[in-house]
């Protein structure tokens, strides 16, 4: 699994940060996702899915056969 997101859609909910912290945090300034792993490991992928789909602005987009 791969993982991107979009900064230009991101509200700044923080929900991904919350249930993914290994692989999400926020920048301080506005609140906008900030990356942290790109490619999770298999332990991680139930938490991903789940920011993405929790994500209000659908930020967060999923490569799944990547």
């Amino acid at each position: 699994m791969k993982i991107s997101v979009d900064e230009e859609k991101c509200c700044g909910a923080g929900q991904c940060v919350l249930i993914a912290p290994e692989v999400f945090d926020q920048r301080e300034d506005d609140g906008i996702v900030i990356l942290l792993d790109a490619a999770p490991g298999e332990d991680q992928y139930g938490a991903v899915r789940e920011s993405a789909d929790v994500c209000p602005a659908a930020a967060i987009v999923l490569h799944e056969n990547a």
